[in-house]
């Protein structure tokens, strides 16, 4: 398979029985002892995962800005691996035994204070799943992830097992447009956040070049025109992990209430992923192990460019129902 190959069609790095035997060495033998674990899987993907192992390499050499060295890209998989083990930790344990040095959590004040819903962007930065800290610091809060529970169907089988309240707070991205539009609606309107990741295109979905490391990079349009259609606020969330059991969680206010005028679209949309993908860059430059988008992001070569003017209809519930569907495509 190609390093250009869409990140859809690439095979589960895990089988479900691997899952399962991670999950239990790491609840029967503690942290310590399943982190030895990953040292072996390390040197798999180094050695049987060719087009991840290319891609590591390709990557740290834009981030780092030289040649990268074979053990560089061992400790971008295994920074990969060791987010993925601690996936298991918050979700049965909590946040005990983390540090987690949180910053911009009060942008989220102004929103939260009005009961207003909130759309969180984040990205394959890091983990994602550190913004289980929410629930420790605003208890009160309701946090919906989209996500496509079919993509890594194994490890999705594995966290539902370790937390069963996952399937209540996932909306399925799988399923088609229209359902997904209604449910982050349903959400925000009873003033729950609502998180996603927006640096990835799914096949066929309306792209947006913005500049990123030096090069053009498309990244998806839907998630902004979505957010502009509700008339929602954004905000971008970054969890990266710093070594050991440390984790930094950043919050940064984007939009206070995104909203496009019709003779502004084009250039008013492409404005807005170049200023996410500066972002985006700043907290990658900072944490370059932690990129995790193993497979070549500036020359993917499945989705379309769709010029804005013809993706973004008048606002309103109907609107969000019509941008879903040219997502779904």
């Amino acid at each position: 398979m190609s390093a250009s190959a869409h990140w859809k069609d690439r095979p589960e790095g895990g089988s479900p029985l691997a899952y399962r035997v991670i999950a239990f060495i790491a609840q029967r033998g503690g942290r310590g002892v399943a982190r030895l674990a990953l040292y072996p899987i390390v040197a798999y993907y180094l050695l049987m995962r060719g087009p991840e192992r290319r891609a590591s390499r390709a990557w740290l050499a834009r981030a780092l800005e030289r040649a990268p060295s074979l053990f560089e890209v061992a400790r971008h998989i295994h920074t990969f691996a060791a987010t993925i083990l601690d996936r298991v930790y918050m979700l049965s344990r909590g946040m005990d035994g983390f540090a987690v040095d949180v910053r911009g959590l009060d942008s989220l004040d102004p929103y939260l204070e009005r009961g207003q819903g909130v759309l969180l962007f984040g990205s394959h930065l890091g983990s994602f799943e550190a913004l289980r800290v929410l629930a420790r610091r605003r208890p009160q809060l309701q946090v919906k992830v989209v996500l496509d529970r079919g993509h890594n169907a194994a490890l999705m089988r594995m966290l539902d097992a370790l937390d069963p309240q996952i399937a209540a707070n996932v909306i399925d991205a799988g399923q088609d447009g229209p359902s997904i539009v209604l449910q982050i609606k349903h959400a925000v309107d009873h003033g729950a956040i609502v998180a996603m990741l927006v640096d990835r295109a799914g096949p066929g979905e309306p792209v947006q070049a913005a500049r990123f490391f030096g090069a053009p990079a498309r990244f998806p349009t839907s998630p902004w025109l979505v957010a502009a259609a509700l008339k929602l606020p954004v905000v971008l969330a970054f969890g990266l992990y710093r070594g050991g059991a440390r984790y930094e969680l950043a919050f940064e206010s984007f939009e206070p209430a995104l909203h496009i005028e019709r003779r502004e679209r084009p250039a008013r949309l492409a404005a807005l992923v170049q200023r996410y993908a500066e972002r985006l860059q700043h907290y990658a430059r900072s944490a370059p192990y932690n990129w995790f988008n193993f497979y070549d992001f500036w020359h993917a070569d499945d989705a379309s460019h769709v010029p804005p003017d013809a993706a973004l209809p008048d606002a309103g519930p109907a609107a969000g129902r019509d941008v879903a569907a040219r997502r779904a495509g």
